[in-house]
């Protein structure tokens, strides 16, 4: 009963967001640099925000208001960024801020020495702005997000309890609804940064939990196909002598899209389906293999993100 109501709240929230975002002009505007062509509601990515308020209702505790709050701050940030634009210094800090939340959840600055911390803000706060940069066609923020989520609740529930399942629950309710309106030939509304980063955050929140509880990185994996996609087109962009903080077409899943002009829920669904798979092998394989069931997938990824070269 708690996620049937949580799935007609976050409906409910979803349409009165639009009356807003209609009202206020709330719009994503094609350019040379979109994948998309029509103009469409932006910042449909809220219902992950909805989600959050949602769970601190029905299940609340002590550390659930520090979950809360960096997802709060990362959300506003990525809203403001949507309507009226936010420079990156400013991004930077809000996102900083909003993982420290998570660290002192997780007595992060108790456990680890000072160098290990820095390294995890670089890798969080870079995961969450990689997430952002794939958004960019219909249906692949969510899709994804359910692939990620997926694999994280079924090590939850079947080999590693570390969160309350509810916690991953619901932005996988989140992001059903989110695709009811996005997972279309003709998107109803886009994620937005505040979709995107929020999100992200909150997948990298469970990743943290799980990765302290099992001690142990490998489960990074369960986000190889964006992390390979995202480092090598960094890689790609400089060797092109770009500018990496500007907006671009060059990731593959772009090039798929745009440039090949393969449907966008075919791609969105390809990635989805790829890391399900790479998420199967670390689930079924592990512990046997050890950094194998990483290694191995991360090097046919990085091999197949090559053939982007024969599409362009």
């Amino acid at each position: 009963m708690e996620y049937l109501i949580l799935t007609l709240l976050l409906f409910l929230g979803l349409l009165i967001y639009f009356k807003i975002a209609d009202h206020y002009n709330i719009i994503d505007k094609p350019n040379e640099r979109s994948s998309h062509t029509t103009i469409t509601l932006r910042g449909g990515g809220v219902v992950y925000w909805l989600a959050a308020v949602l769970f601190l209702v029905f299940n609340h505790h002590s550390t659930d208001w520090l979950f809360f709050a960096g997802i709060s701050l990362i959300a506003l940030v990525g809203f403001y960024d949507d309507v009226k634009g936010v420079t990156p210094p400013v991004r930077l800090v809000i996102h900083l801020a909003a993982m420290t939340f998570v660290f002192i959840m997780n007595d992060v600055f108790g456990l680890f020495p000072w160098w290990a911390i820095v390294i995890g803000y670089i890798l969080f706060v870079g995961i969450i702005n990689a997430w952002n940069f794939m958004d960019g066609i219909n249906g692949i923020t969510g899709l994804y997000s359910l692939a990620v989520l997926a694999g994280l609740q079924y090590v939850n529930l079947k080999q590693i309890p570390f969160v309350n399942p509810a916690l991953i629950w619901y932005p996988m309710v989140a992001s059903a609804v989110f695709l009811f309106f996005n997972f279309r030939k003709k998107a109803r509304c886009f994620a937005g940064d505040v979709g995107s980063v929020t999100i992200a955050f909150w997948v990298v929140t469970l990743m943290l939990f799980l990765m302290i509880k099992s001690q142990n990185l490998i489960w990074i994996g369960f986000m190889l196909v964006y992390g390979v996609d995202t480092v090598m087109t960094i890689f790609h962009r400089i060797f092109l002598r770009q500018n990496i903080f500007e907006a671009h077409r060059i990731h593959f899943y772009q090039i798929l899209a745009n440039g090949r002009k393969i449907p966008h829920r075919m791609v969105a669904v390809l990635y989805f389906v790829i890391q399900l798979l790479v998420s199967c092998c670390l689930i079924f394989l592990y512990p046997t293999m050890g950094w194998w069931i990483f290694t191995i997938p991360a090097a046919l990824l990085t091999a197949s993100y090559l053939l982007k070269f024969m599409f362009m």
